[in-house]
């Protein structure tokens, strides 16, 4: 691609990037905490942009542009062929040719005249393939196509982020119901047995998700930095159920913790149970990804 096929790139990479960190965009593809990152991306690559532009034009204007023409070389006067020269003749050419040394020849022969190397406009005159705007069609989809959170699929056929025990948990609200996050009640379930959950109603949010044999589980997807590496956070569901459960929907649960475990199919962590008492529909979170579990 020429310049200003590039410089025209670069605008649009910085304004999908803007757009997408200016809006709740950025959070379909990494986490939170790194929206200003994502920002300035888009402010630099702008930058750069107009830079390129800037100097392609001034470039053009002092004729160094990529259409200026080649200086053209020094050529050297043709040799005088006109009918009336002088014409050696057959017996004088081989006269001089016996007097001529095999010395003379290779000196001569240092000073032979190069081939002509002068460039060709035309054999410089590179056209770039059209198919290098298809570039473009993955910044309209960014900008376009908003791709949806990962969810129940990802989530059965991915293993349990909770793999570490952590050093310790903060402390929990001495009275009233418990409103968890799916990590949270995993790990205090998992590492710490639940000596802070026992016999506390529990609250905990998240989507839909059903094994093979399709025992429920209530999920939320964990990033360590952007939605390629998010894994799935599980509680399996036990209790008072509704009788048709639809995956990816967002349900909020109360309960009660229950020291009933269970292992993921894919690599083997523990996996709680939690006993539930009740279900409500919820609407999906603005940030459908939650931190990863770092212990």
């Amino acid at each position: 691609m020429n310049r200003h096929a590039q410089t025209v790139v670069l605008l649009l990479t910085g304004g999908a990037l803007l757009h997408a960190g200016s809006t709740d965009l950025y959070l379909r593809y990494v986490k939170a905490g790194l929206q200003p990152l994502l920002i300035g991306a888009g402010v630099v690559l702008i930058a750069a942009a107009v830079a390129t532009l800037w100097y392609e034009r001034r470039a053009t204007r002092s004729g160094l542009g990529d259409g200026a023409p080649a200086p053209e070389p020094n050529e050297a006067p043709a040799p005088d062929r006109t009918a009336g020269s002088d014409r050696i003749s057959d017996s004088d050419r081989t006269a001089d040719s016996d007097h001529t040394s095999d010395s003379d020849r290779t000196a001569d022969s240092h000073h032979a005249p190069e081939t002509d190397r002068s460039p060709d406009p035309d054999r410089h005159a590179h056209h770039e393939p059209r198919v290098a705007w298809l570039l473009v069609l993955p910044l309209l989809a960014l900008v376009l196509v908003a791709p949806p959170a990962a969810g129940s699929y990802t989530a059965m056929r991915t293993g349990s982020a909770l793999q570490e025990q952590p050093w310790g948990y903060p402390k929990l609200p001495a009275d009233g119901p418990l409103k968890l996050s799916v990590a949270d009640y995993a790990g205090r379930a998992v590492y710490d047995e639940g000596r802070a959950l026992a016999g506390r109603q529990i609250k905990v949010a998240g989507f839909l998700a059903l094994d093979g044999h399709g025992a429920p589980y209530l999920v939320r997807m964990a990033l360590n930095c952007c939605a390629a590496d998010a894994q799935p956070v599980k509680i399996a569901l036990t209790g008072e159920l509704p009788p048709v459960l639809q995956p990816d929907s967002w349900i909020e649960v109360t309960g009660t913790y229950t020291p009933k475990r269970t292992k993921d199919p894919v690599n083997g962590t523990a996996v709680p149970y939690l006993s539930v008492a009740s279900t409500r529909p919820v609407k999906a979170p603005q940030d459908p990804y939650d931190e990863a579990w770092n212990g």
